[in-house]
């Protein structure tokens, strides 16, 4: 297949190039600053706010797959018109779209929250996640939204960086206690997204590790998995803030993990 990863740059992104090339795809990504570290790829620079610009190289690449791994959690055109810009792009080449997507547009007050469950954001990011998803579904209905949560890795990840740097005491702040997600290994993500971009899957797909723990257990996991004494994290309860956005946030994967031959794997299984 002709595979392009718009976002290729980021943590995820460089996963899929790396995968989708080990597989034997004629792989592009897109960059916004600089190319991504993954082998196996043509590195394009694209601004997904550009419109004629998406539509341009996506028709110069010519496609069969584009997956679309690009936001800014600041920037609602990069996060929400983007995505109605690349799958505008897709459409119109007829290829098919994988759009990631986060757990972000859920409130929390539910706590467990199904494919079929229908989005209420109470932050701008996962506002512009929800209109992002509003507007592949219309645009592009055959395709996929592969919703996430927290991504981890084998130390490349911004959360895996923080917890070094909270315990080491170059940054300040804590980890909450009774802020819950279900973390995904990056591996297993990216190879979920590959098998619904082979695959005739159309729809809202949870796509998120089988684990739901707090950001303080998943940071206790991490360092001991890295040699670190748990017990030099800070910890607090998000609640005592004031900060903005849901607390405990699960997706059910139960609708999608029987499509899948890739594991979702939890993060006491996978940081173990």
């Amino acid at each position: 297949m002709r595979i392009l990863i718009v976002g290729g740059s980021g943590f995820l992104g460089d996963e899929l190039v790396r995968q989708s090339a080990a597989e034997g795809h004629v792989v592009a990504a897109t960059c916004l600053t600089r190319p991504g570290t993954a082998a196996g790829a043509d590195w394009l620079p694209l601004d997904v706010r550009d419109r004629a610009a998406t539509l341009d190289l996506m028709g110069a690449f010519g496609p069969d797959v584009v997956v679309n791994a690009a936001y800014r959690q600041s920037d609602w055109v990069t996060t929400a018109v983007g995505a109605a810009h690349v799958a505008v792009a897709t459409a119109a080449l007829g290829a098919r779209l994988v759009h990631v997507s986060s757990d972000a547009v859920f409130s929390g007050k539910a706590i467990t929250y199904a494919e079929d469950s229908v989005p209420d954001p109470v932050t701008p990011y996962g506002a512009a996640k929800a209109a992002a998803e509003a507007a592949v579904q219309a645009i592009t209905p055959t395709g996929v939204i592969a919703r996430t949560s927290l991504i981890i890795g084998d130390g490349g990840s911004p959360h895996e960086g923080m917890v070094h740097a909270l315990a080491s005491g170059g940054m300040r702040g804590v980890l909450f206690t009774d802020d819950v997600r279900c973390p995904v290994h990056v591996r297993d993500l990216a190879a979920a997204v590959l098998e619904l971009a082979r695959s005739d899957r159309a729809g809202v797909h949870h796509v998120a590790g089988a684990d739901a723990v707090s950001r303080y257990e998943l940071g206790r996991l991490v360092a001991r998995r890295d040699g670190i004494d748990p017990a030099r994290l800070p910890y607090g309860r998000r609640a005592d803030t004031g900060l903005p956005g849901p607390l405990d946030v699960r997706l059910d994967c139960g609708l999608t993990q029987p499509h899948l031959k890739t594991r979702l794997r939890g993060a006491r299984e996978f940081l173990s």
